[in-house]
């Protein structure tokens, strides 16, 4: 199943898409939960009364906006140098450890509206990724029961602001931007996108293929990432894993070439569908 936050007629509502329509979940499950984290919560329970064959009122996926499909998620983790190509291009060795990081819960942003070129950086970058939700609470969760753990996956873009990244050993103001953590443009249930280890995923600029891997290509896996952050936090529902980027970021370029506004940035994977986002100057 594909589930979305939208927006109509000034609403936000979740809605299970199908091909290019979506529908209210309210239409398809009595009482059905307003926000995206509480239907995840209680998801294995919900699942069972959504009654698809029900007829009810869809809305063209052209007539609607988009939201980000977890609007304010507790938690959103991301991991650095995960893909071997990335790691070369930046001349760094592969790490013995995985390198962790928070985005600020407040970078979380639409699939497809505008993203910032902040006033006091001209150094933003684009890192297409595949994003891990967590469906079920858990610590200390081994890599063979991570997958139980996750309730689904989308696209994610960890734009990076890199001379920020880059002032201290820390990166997390650099990787938090209001509107720098982009997702969507749906959450794809794990049980419908089975093996996640599989898919393309590419990034354009202005119709230019930037980057283009596989997810096989992950140095650490998605469960054993899961099984990682777990050692440390409680895993909840709703929470955002990204799980790394693969090479061909802006930074890495000879010379580097950093996102202006005006440009178009596509991320795409295999399955899960696309964030197409134009850049604007923030004001």
């Amino acid at each position: 199943m594909k589930l979305a936050m939208f927006e109509t007629a000034g609403t936000a509502h979740i809605g299970v898409v199908e091909g290019e329509h979506v529908t209210p979940l309210s239409a398809l499950l009595p009482n059905a939960p307003a926000d995206m984290i509480t239907l995840i919560r209680d998801w294995d329970s919900l699942r069972r009364e959504i009654d698809l064959s029900k007829t009810a009122t869809s809305f063209p996926l052209a007539e609607i906006t988009l939201l980000a499909p977890v609007p304010r998620p507790g938690k959103v983790l991301a991991i650095g140098l995960n893909y071997a190509d990335h790691i070369a291009e930046t001349g760094n060795k592969p790490p013995e450890h995985q390198l962790w990081f928070s985005k600020a819960s407040t970078s979380i942003h639409p699939p497809y509206a505008p993203i910032e070129v902040p006033k006091v950086s001209t150094q933003v970058d684009y890192e297409a990724e595949l994003v891990a939700v967590i469906g079920k609470a858990g610590r200390h969760i081994s890599a063979e029961d991570a997958p139980k753990h996750v309730f689904g996956y989308c696209v994610g873009n960890d734009v990076s602001v890199r001379d920020w990244q880059r002032q201290t050993p820390q990166w997390m103001l650099g990787k938090s931007f209001d509107t720098h953590g982009p997702i969507g443009p749906w959450i794809t249930t794990a049980d419908e996108l089975g093996e996640p280890h599989r898919l393309d995923i590419t990034c354009t600029v202005n119709g230019e293929v930037r980057q283009s891997s596989n997810t096989k290509q992950l140095v650490f896996s998605v469960w054993a990432q899961i099984a990682h952050l777990s050692q440390v936090m409680t895993l909840e529902p709703g929470d955002i894993i990204f799980t790394g980027t693969p090479g061909g970021v802006g930074l890495a370029r000879k010379p580097p070439v950093f996102l202006a506004a005006g440009d178009r940035v596509v991320c795409e994977i295999a399955e899960l569908g696309r964030l197409d986002a134009v850049m604007i100057q923030e004001e």
